[in-house]
Formats: structure tokens, C-alpha cells, sequence
């Protein structure tokens, strides 16, 4: 039996709190790695705060710019993980400023009328300790649809404490079973998806 083709992950993990303080987004992230892992996919993180990403929806915003060398990471995966907080019922604006920079993909094309991001999956992970994970990952979702990334079936993962709880996901002595079942079906799924892009990619236009 021919063994799966091998298979790249980059997690962007959009918490406000840079390294090296504890990410209960950037644990969530890591966990879909572990289980993409089972896949065959192997896969890096960046805390996106660590890094300079200036404001802007071009693929280079000029001097100082932190997100091309991201992107370069990016174009180099088969999937991206986009993790994000729950803050006031929204993603943090640091998964919003990851947003507008994929924005400057719409205009990057090969030669066939393909976005570069065409072939490439997305998945979501959120967690908070208020309500509003459906809500982030569907806006996640649309904005990276447009952008040209394919969502796999149930490609989103979350946790959320119950309302006006103060449990940070990190403070759990386990993770729960829902959690960890959704995550090891958006990995699977995900691996799934990509396989099939790479073997059967888009038409151009």
C-alpha cells in the first residue's frame, strides 16, 4: 500500500498575549497539529504578535513588515490552523489584521488565473470563556473562502467556558471529549481535503 503523500501545516495563532506567556489559543492550535500528526502532516507555530505585521491588504506593507516571511511559511503548507481568542464576542484583532493581510492574496495569481492560495486548506480554532466560537469561526470561514482557501467538512474546532465563567482552556486538567473528538475529525478531515487538492488541484481560469 502506497504511503500517504506527505503533507505541511502552519497554525497562526492570533492570541493578544505575546511568547512567552501561556496561550490557551496556541494550546488549542497545537493540539490540531498533534492530531493532524496521526495524518502525516507535520507543521510549525507562529504567535502572530510576536511579530511585526503592520496594518494593510497588500502581501508587503514595506519596511519592517513582519508578514511576508509569514507568508512565505504559509505558501510553503498544504493547511493553515487560524486560532483566535474570544474577546467581547469577536476574534481577537490580531486574527482580524491576520484577515486583511490574506486580503492582498485576491490580486496574486499563477498562470493559469489561479490564486496562489488556490489548493490550500483552512481550519479554525477558537476558545474563550464566553459564547461567540460559532460566530468567529463563520466569519473566519467566509473571509477565508473568499481568499481562495477550502474549508473541510466540521473544520472547526472550539472551547468555551460557561457564560461569565473565568476558566482559561490552559486550566483544565483535561481536555474534554467533545473537544477532542471534533479536533481529531477536523485533522482527519483536513489531511483528507488536502490530499485530494494536491492530487486533483483547481481548473484555471
Amino acid at each position: 500500500m502506497t504511503a500517504p503523500a506527505p503533507l505541511r501545516a502552519l497554525a497562526l495563532v492570533c492570541s493578544l498575549k505575546p511568547s512567552p506567556a501561556p496561550s490557551s489559543s496556541e494550546l488549542m492550535a497545537r493540539q490540531v497539529l498533534e492530531e493532524l500528526g496521526k495524518h502525516g502532516v507535520t507543521g510549525d507555530v507562529v504567535r502572530v504578535v510576536d511579530h511585526d505585521v503592520k496594518p494593510g491588504v497588500e502581501i508587503d506593507m514595506g519596511e519592517g513588515d513582519a508578514w511576508p516571511a509569514i507568508r512565505a511559511r504559509m505558501m510553503a503548507a498544504d493547511i493553515l490552523i487560524l486560532a483566535s481568542p474570544t474577546w467581547v464576542g469577536h476574534m481577537s484583532s490580531v486574527a482580524q489584521r491576520v484577515l486583511e493581510r490574506l486580503d492582498g492574496e485576491l490580486s496574486e495569481t499563477d498562470d493559469t488565473g489561479r490564486p496562489l492560495i488556490a489548493g490550500k486548506v483552512a481550519v479554525a480554532a477558537v476558545v474563550g470563556n464566553e459564547d461567540g466560537a460559532h460566530k468567529i469561526i463563520a466569519d473566519l470561514f467566509q473571509g477565508l473562502n473568499d481568499i481562495g482557501f477550502t474549508i473541510p467538512s466540521q473544520g472547526g474546532t472550539y472551547w468555551n467556558d460557561e457564560a461569565m465563567g473565568g476558566t482559561d482552556y490552559l486550566d483544565l486538567d483535561e481536555t474534554p471529549e467533545a473537544v477532542a473528538s471534533t479536533t481529531a475529525t477536523l485533522a482527519e478531515n483536513a489531511a483528507h481535503l488536502a490530499r485530494a487538492l494536491k492530487a486533483s488541484p483547481y481548473p484555471g481560469s
